[in-house]
């Protein structure tokens, strides 16, 4: 019986160490021909190239979203401005008609 454990224990290690071997990385290049070589080379870079197109998209969208924001709160500045003044023009064409209808009765008078 203590051969057996023996035997389990060398089946556990075998098992371990053939576990770890497959969990090495393993050399891309290695085995591989000088096509294939600058193939993987031109997949890494076009990787690259995305992932920063993708960056410099993200920002430029965040960008152009303040901007936006910020024309918009200057547009309903603006119109609140626009507002306050209308409403003072009115006062005064008001003003002004109160002015021509007392003139009108006193000269009626």
């Amino acid at each position: 019986m203590h051969i057996g454990k023996n035997i389990a224990a060398a089946c556990a290690v075998s098992l371990a160490l053939l576990a770890l071997s497959a969990c090495q990385k393993k050399d891309e290049t290695a085995g591989a021909g000088p096509a294939e070589q600058v193939g993987r080379k031109i997949d890494q870079v076009t990787e690259k190239t995305g992932r920063e197109l993708t960056q410099a998209a993200e920002k430029a969208n965040e960008n152009i979203a303040r901007t936006a924001q910020d024309a918009k709160e200057k547009i309903n500045e603006a119109t609140e401005q626009a507002g306050k003044a209308a409403e003072k023009v009115g006062e005064k064409v008001e003003q002004a008609g109160e002015k021509i209808q007392e003139s009108a009765r006193k000269a009626r008078q």
